[in-house]
């Protein structure tokens, strides 16, 4: 099979919208029906997806399951103690704010004394044409009492269009301010680190939205038609229809479509 094939599939698997992966397969696979094999062949694609995306499964024996050749894992860290009052502050702040959410927390596998807290919230509504993800990593070094993380947004929104917002916030290392002497104060110092953080960030998308909203947005078309009066939507159909007749006479001008719709 031709390599770029394969590279514009796996393309497509990794730059899937939230929630939306069955369907790009879907469509990969109405558009390679003459290459069978071709999904079997970008297995590193799927693997890159979930590992970017936080993907979350269930364990065998639990219900609904994704998972194949589950191992058990016991984390072999000094810092077990502080690993479980981040968990338990970490849900405390999930409930409060993404209770749909799915988080963990453990060391990293490059570094036993950092401790990453990962979380993705899932929130999908196809029936209205909108699919979101919020994911979040944190890195917390114990030893120099340092936080540091990334946050990111992913929304796709395809009502009578493709809408797709994807953001990433860059959280730089900052030093813990209070006593952290014990597990559970330097558990709940991290995670007020963090909504203080992510509080930010939310007053700074909305900052952004209502700049767009009013600044590039509004910029794109006028308010009102050039009449002075507001469309009447439900009319429209008979505008379609003169416009039709317009074009059919050959008369049609850009301007006058574009006035017609208030787009100048």
């Amino acid at each position: 099979m031709p390599a770029n094939n394969a590279a514009a599939v796996s393309a497509f698997i990794e730059g899937a919208p939230p929630g939306e992966l069955a369907d790009v397969i879907a469509d990969i696979q109405k558009l390679t029906v003459n290459e069978p094999n071709l999904l079997g062949s970008v297995t590193p694609a799927f693997q890159k997806y979930n590992e970017e995306q936080l993907s979350a499964v269930k364990h065998p024996g639990s219900g609904r399951t994704k998972a194949s050749d589950v191992q058990p894992y016991t984390p072999d860290s000094e810092h077990s103690d502080l690993i479980s009052s981040l968990l338990k502050s970490l849900s405390t702040h999930s409930t409060e704010h993404y209770p749909a959410a799915t988080y963990t927390v453990c060391p990293t596998p490059s570094s036993p004394n950092t401790i990453a807290l990962l979380l993705v919230s899932n929130k999908y509504s196809p029936s209205n044409f909108w699919n979101g993800r919020y994911r979040s990593t944190y890195l917390f070094i114990p030893s120099s009492s340092t936080l540091s993380g990334t946050i990111n947004v992913d929304v796709h929104y395809y009502e009578d269009g493709n809408v797709r917002l994807t953001t990433t916030k860059k959280i730089p290392e900052m030093k813990l301010e209070a006593s952290t002497a014990s597990s559970s104060s330097a558990a709940a110092e991290v995670l007020r680190k963090i909504a203080g953080v992510e509080r930010a960030y939310q007053e700074e998308l909305n900052r952004g939205f209502g700049r767009l909203s009013e600044g590039e947005f509004k910029g794109l078309r006028r308010q009102l038609p050039v009449t002075r009066q507001k469309v009447e939507w439900e009319k429209i159909g008979g505008y379609r229809v003169s416009l039709f007749w317009r074009i059919w006479d050959g008369k049609l001008r850009f301007d006058d479509f574009a006035n017609v719709l208030g787009v100048l």
